[in-house]
Protein backbone atom coordinates (compact mmCIF):
# COMPACT_ATOMS: atom_id res chain seq x y z
CA UNK A 1 0.00 0.00 0.00
CA UNK A 2 1.13 3.29 -0.63
CA UNK A 3 2.11 5.92 2.10
CA UNK A 4 0.00 9.40 2.24
CA UNK A 5 3.93 10.74 2.22
CA UNK A 6 4.77 9.00 -1.27
CA UNK A 7 1.67 9.87 -3.20
CA UNK A 8 2.48 13.50 -2.29
CA UNK A 9 6.06 13.28 -3.85
CA UNK A 10 4.75 11.02 -7.18
CA UNK A 11 1.95 14.03 -7.33
CA UNK A 12 5.28 16.83 -6.98
CA UNK A 13 7.01 14.45 -9.55
CA UNK A 14 3.72 14.40 -12.28
CA UNK A 15 3.69 18.64 -11.61
CA UNK A 16 7.02 19.29 -12.02
CA UNK A 17 7.34 16.87 -15.47
CA UNK A 18 4.39 18.95 -16.50
CA UNK A 19 5.60 22.31 -16.04
CA UNK A 20 8.72 21.41 -17.28
CA UNK A 21 6.92 20.09 -20.62
CA UNK A 22 5.06 23.70 -20.43
CA UNK A 23 8.38 24.75 -21.02
CA UNK A 24 9.05 26.08 -16.67
CA UNK A 25 12.33 26.10 -15.47
CA UNK A 26 11.97 24.16 -11.63
CA UNK A 27 13.77 26.29 -9.01
CA UNK A 28 13.62 24.66 -5.92
CA UNK A 29 11.49 21.94 -4.53
CA UNK A 30 10.23 21.45 -1.10
CA UNK A 31 11.48 24.48 0.28
CA UNK A 32 11.50 25.02 3.90
CA UNK A 33 12.29 26.38 6.82
CA UNK A 34 11.17 26.57 10.48
CA UNK A 35 8.04 28.51 9.60
CA UNK A 36 7.26 27.70 6.24
CA UNK A 37 7.23 25.30 3.12
CA UNK A 38 6.43 25.82 -0.29
CA UNK A 39 6.27 22.40 -2.68
CA UNK A 40 7.57 23.66 -6.20
CA UNK A 41 9.08 26.92 -7.04
CA UNK A 42 9.38 27.35 -10.78
CA UNK A 43 10.55 30.13 -13.39
CA UNK A 44 8.99 30.81 -16.89
CA UNK A 45 9.60 34.37 -18.75
CA UNK A 46 11.14 35.71 -15.71
CA UNK A 47 7.91 35.33 -13.57
CA UNK A 48 8.23 33.05 -10.79
CA UNK A 49 5.83 30.69 -9.62
CA UNK A 50 5.14 29.73 -5.92
CA UNK A 51 2.99 26.30 -6.29
CA UNK A 52 1.47 24.28 -4.34
CA UNK A 53 0.94 20.56 -5.13
CA UNK A 54 -2.86 19.07 -4.24
CA UNK A 55 -3.08 15.35 -5.05
CA UNK A 56 -6.58 12.75 -4.41
CA UNK A 57 -6.60 9.32 -5.85
CA UNK A 58 -10.04 9.92 -6.44
CA UNK A 59 -12.36 12.93 -7.08
CA UNK A 60 -15.33 11.31 -4.94
CA UNK A 61 -14.71 14.46 -2.44
CA UNK A 62 -13.67 16.68 -4.39
CA UNK A 63 -10.05 17.85 -6.57
CA UNK A 64 -7.34 18.80 -4.75
CA UNK A 65 -7.96 22.24 -5.61
CA UNK A 66 -11.08 22.51 -3.37
CA UNK A 67 -8.77 21.91 -0.48
CA UNK A 68 -7.09 25.17 -0.93
CA UNK A 69 -8.82 27.08 2.02
CA UNK A 70 -8.44 30.43 2.92
CA UNK A 71 -6.01 29.51 5.45
CA UNK A 72 -3.93 27.64 3.19
CA UNK A 73 -3.92 30.77 0.64
CA UNK A 74 -2.73 33.12 3.48
CA UNK A 75 -0.13 30.25 4.53
CA UNK A 76 1.09 30.07 1.00
CA UNK A 77 1.28 33.80 0.95
CA UNK A 78 3.53 34.22 3.94
CA UNK A 79 5.79 30.84 3.12
CA UNK A 80 6.59 32.81 -0.54
CA UNK A 81 7.18 36.19 1.10
CA UNK A 82 9.83 34.59 3.39
CA UNK A 83 11.02 32.72 0.22
CA UNK A 84 11.12 36.22 -1.24
CA UNK A 85 12.86 38.37 1.51
CA UNK A 86 15.47 35.44 1.61
CA UNK A 87 16.62 35.62 -1.81
CA UNK A 88 16.20 39.64 -2.18
CA UNK A 89 13.70 38.51 -5.34
CA UNK A 90 12.58 42.16 -6.90
CA UNK A 91 10.69 39.98 -9.48
CA UNK A 92 7.72 39.80 -10.97
CA UNK A 93 6.17 36.53 -9.19
CA UNK A 94 2.73 35.33 -8.35
CA UNK A 95 0.39 32.04 -6.01
CA UNK A 96 -0.19 29.12 -8.31
CA UNK A 97 -1.40 25.52 -7.48
CA UNK A 98 -1.24 21.82 -9.44
CA UNK A 99 -3.79 19.67 -8.47
CA UNK A 100 -3.04 16.27 -9.76
CA UNK A 101 -6.16 13.94 -9.59
CA UNK A 102 -5.41 10.16 -10.35
CA UNK A 103 -4.17 10.63 -14.00
CA UNK A 104 -5.36 14.39 -14.62
CA UNK A 105 -3.68 17.24 -14.13
CA UNK A 106 -5.16 20.62 -13.78
CA UNK A 107 -2.68 23.97 -13.65
CA UNK A 108 -4.09 26.98 -11.88
CA UNK A 109 -1.69 29.70 -13.02
CA UNK A 110 -2.90 32.47 -10.23
CA UNK A 111 -4.58 31.76 -7.50
CA UNK A 112 -3.95 34.87 -5.28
Amino acid sequence: MITNKQAGYDAEELACEYLLDLGFEIIDRNWQNRWAEIDIIAKKSNRLYFIEVKSRVNTSQGSGLDYLTPKKLKQMAFSTQMWINEQNWSGEYQLSAISVDGKNITFVEEIY
